[in-house]
């Protein structure tokens, strides 16, 4: 039996994220660092302080031992109250913590997942290229081995958020002479290692979390950097991206119900007719029909947490959630802005924001073309 009823702790965890964000990112602080184009890794250790990123990791390891459920549920409010702070924590656990957990080293874990916990470390995932996005498998960033075990890397990365505010990116590159998911290593470069040349990228929404356009020119790594096992990372990878497709699901699902609450908070004020605008039936179908792809998108999550949670399978799951998650807060915030009209296609207001960022997701960390795709394999179509 799955129960999803979240537990005294986990509550806890809920009213520690209201805590934060009431004191660090308050409606209007969000609203400022997007219309500024702020990042907010200046909270990392605000956060770290607040156990946030303690949350979902082994005790042993400097966690609070909780399973992803609370993890999930810190995700979904932390996306509610506001998505930047949510995507910076999704990059620390994802790919970071998730990542060291998953096929990192005794001796890197014991040097980063203090410091990811404590909010003192940003990794940002570097896998991106000109011609290998959705086909990973296309990377062409060269690795090439060095007589000491390092690596030397030549290539390009392109849209790679946060990598400006990172300590370490996560490079995927391949060995010369390699193609498909065959000769990929994962290495844990520094950001400021030379040969690194870096340009922001101007976008459409997603203000507060830069992405970026990255060469690398020769860069020298030593053997340390080395993630897993020499030529055989592509599966990391997919681990990696396994967790942060769950994250941003777990998110856009509380931003997707932020926007549904501002919706119907403006059906319910605002009057044409003599009435509220609530009160047609057109828009209460509306609104409801927002709510049930949000409550959908909520169950979708819970139970790929709870798979996560107890060690089972779930890729064709995560791959469905994500799709879910990111259609929906399409659906809303575009639903959302109809019902808004004026008032939601104006600079200050939230939903317009909504609406902007909500672009991304479908094609974020893997498109929802590809995530059905592997749904369909995953069916043994």
């Amino acid at each position: 039996m799955i129960d999803f009823s979240p537990s005294d702790e986990q509550l806890a965890f809920i009213e520690t994220v209201d805590r934060f964000m009431d004191r660090h990112l308050p409606i209007e602080e969000v609203r400022r660092r997007d219309r500024e184009h702020i990042p907010p890794y200046d909270l990392l250790p605000a956060m770290g302080a607040a156990g946030l990123f303690a949350a979902g990791l082994p005790t042993e390891w400097g966690g609070l031992g909780h399973d992803w459920r609370t993890v999930a549920l810190i995700q979904e409010r932390l996306g509610y109250r506001g998505y930047m702070a949510a995507s910076i924590f999704n990059r620390v656990i994802g790919f970071g913590a998730m990542s060291l957990l998953a096929y990192g080293s005794d001796a890197q874990r014991r040097v980063l997942l203090p410091r990811l916990v404590e909010g003192r470390l940003l990794i940002a995932l570097a896998l991106t290229e000109p011609e290998a996005g959705t086909d990973a498998a296309a990377i062409r960033t060269r690795a090439t081995p060095q007589p000491d075990g390092g690596f030397r890397i030549t290539g390009r990365k392109t849209w790679i958020s946060d990598a400006g505010g990172a300590d370490f990116l996560l490079v995927a590159a391949r060995e010369p002479g390699t193609s498909g998911a065959e000769g990929v290593s994962m290495l844990l470069v520094p950001r400021t290692a030379p040969g690194i040349a870096m340009t922001r990228l101007p976008k459409l929404g997603n203000n507060a979390m830069p992405s970026w356009d990255i060469g690398f020119d020769e860069v020298a790594v030593g053997p340390e950097a080395l993630m897993g096992e020499a030529g055989r990372g592509f599966r990391n990878l997919m681990s990696t991206l396994h967790y942060s497709r769950a994250s941003m699901a777990a998110t856009v699902t509380g931003c997707a119900q932020a926007a549904v609450d501002g919706a119907l908070s403006h059906a319910k004020e605002r009057k044409q007719f003599g009435r509220p605008i609530g009160a047609n039936q057109t828009i209460r179908h509306r609104l409801a029909d927002m709510q049930m792809r949000v409550d959908q998108s909520r169950l979708t999550v819970y139970h790929l947490a709870w798979l996560i949670g107890t060690g089972q399978a779930c890729r064709r799951q995560a791959a469905q959630a994500k799709i879910i998650a990111t259609e929906c807060l399409q659906y809303v915030a575009e639903q959302g802005m109809q019902i808004l009209a004026s008032a939601g296609y104006a600079a200050e207001s939230d939903m317009q924001r909504y609406w902007r960022d909500a672009r991304l997701y479908s094609f974020g960390e893997g498109t929802n073309e590809i995530q059905r795709d592997l749904v369909a394999r995953e069916l043994g179509l």
